[in-house]
């Protein structure tokens, strides 16, 4: 909790604050980056760097423990606390970095709001600022195993093309390590320029597997540059090379019980559900289940099978598939062409709902859920890359 006078100076000035959030994060990374070089080249993902995401989900996180400090002290954020904490554990933060961290943050907001920065504002942002990090610092101790494991060497034993864009690598762990359907691994990489870029993959796969896989979808950028990590691994990884990967982290992790589910998924945001799917069926689950997955086409779905036949094998489940172009053959049911509708979809009371895909589709099902009646804490969600929903859970 703040303190009593730090509550009213944030109070006052989180609408100055939160209004140059995007400015002050800006100039940050900038100072830190130059000053510190080896973050950008073997911490930070670059891509999120030059196209500004990582910027705006920090301000987002900022911002919103900020206003539930001040607005709702009762309140803990714990989602968004833990979805940061799983990122950061499974990419080797340290402790020492948030010091780092501070320092040049502090500067910036300094160095845009000028003489509005009296040392009774920055004792009172001080104060949020640490109660955010050692929040975070307590809960990636927590999630952290075995300091020496926080990087494994594992053997790729299969290589599987599940679409043109899309490529499955099935790994061998050196040690045996549990995880939860809907959990990710980072994969650390050093790419021709020898900087080491790390990005998460969801593990494609149930638990009861003696391997892990990972689907990793090669990111053609367009307007911005290509993925590096995703297109290294397509053009240079092969059955019998070892990727240094984390241990599981996630906190989208499938319960148990008997509530009914709706587990919601478009494009790659279709791997952790796949896990959760593929561990209902192994363990005999007759819960009810229903399954939403949207692609642009059948042809770009990876795992378009495999799906249709785990749902087809858990007695309580139902799947609902749509693509945006016409599927052009004879299966039966055939899916459904253009956007995803729930509007038409049996869902049971008292479901909890778990989404995964870009944040447009993850917007839409939360909004049609939340008009049917499913409270907002029921809806959990997955974002591949920087958060820019912090905040609203």
């Amino acid at each position: 909790m703040l303190s009593p006078e730090s509550v009213a100076t944030v109070r006052a000035t989180l609408p100055v604050i939160g209004g140059a959030l995007e400015d002050i994060t800006a100039r940050f990374y900038g100072s830190m980056f130059t000053d510190h070089p080896e973050l950008l080249r073997d911490l930070f993902n670059r891509g999120n760097q030059a196209n500004g995401e990582q910027r705006g989900a920090l301000a987002g996180s900022i911002a919103a423990f900020a206003t539930i400090l001040v607005e709702r002290p009762d309140d803990r954020p714990d989602a968004m606390l833990a979805r940061i904490a799983n990122k950061h554990a499974s990419l080797g933060v340290t402790a020492e970095q948030y010091d780092v961290v501070h320092k040049y943050l502090f500067a910036a907001i300094a160095e845009v709001l000028g003489d509005a920065v009296t040392p009774e504002v920055v004792r009172a942002w001080d104060e949020v600022y640490w109660l955010m990090a050692n929040a975070l610092i307590a809960l990636e101790a927590d999630l952290r195993r075995d300091p020496g494991e926080s990087w494994l060497r594992a053997t790729v034993v299969e290589r599987h093309r599940q679409t043109a864009d899309a490529v499955s690598f099935t790994l061998r762990p050196p040690i045996p390590l549990s995880f939860k359907s809907g959990q990710y691994v980072s994969v650390a990489v050093t790419l021709p320029d020898g900087a080491r870029q790390i990005r998460q993959y969801s593990l494609s796969c149930a638990p009861s597997r003696g391997d892990w896989r990972i689907t990793v979808k090669r990111v053609r950028g367009g307007d911005t540059p290509d993925g590096e990590v995703s297109n290294w691994l397509h053009a240079n990884v092969q059955a019998g090379d070892v990727l240094t990967i984390s241990a599981p982290f996630g906190d989208l992790t499938l319960p148990e019980g008997d509530t009914p589910l709706l587990l919601a998924s478009a494009g790659i945001g279709g791997t952790p559900i796949l896990s959760m799917v593929e561990h209902l069926a192994a363990t005999g689950s007759t819960r009810r289940v229903t399954v939403v997955h949207a692609d642009r086409a059948p042809a770009d779905h990876a795992h378009r099978e495999e799906l249709k036949r785990l749902a087809a094998d858990l007695p309580g489940a139902a799947l609902h598939l749509w693509y945006e172009q016409a599927c052009g053959c004879s299966c039966q049911p055939g899916p459904n062409i253009g956007q995803v509708d729930l509007a038409e979809v049996d869902l049971p009371d008292g479901l909890s709902a778990y989404l995964c895909g870009p944040l447009p589709f993850m917007r839409g099902v939360r909004s049609e859920l939340l008009r049917r009646g499913v409270p907002a804490a029921d809806i959990h969600y997955e974002v591949f890359g920087p958060d820019l929903w912090l905040g609203q859970d």
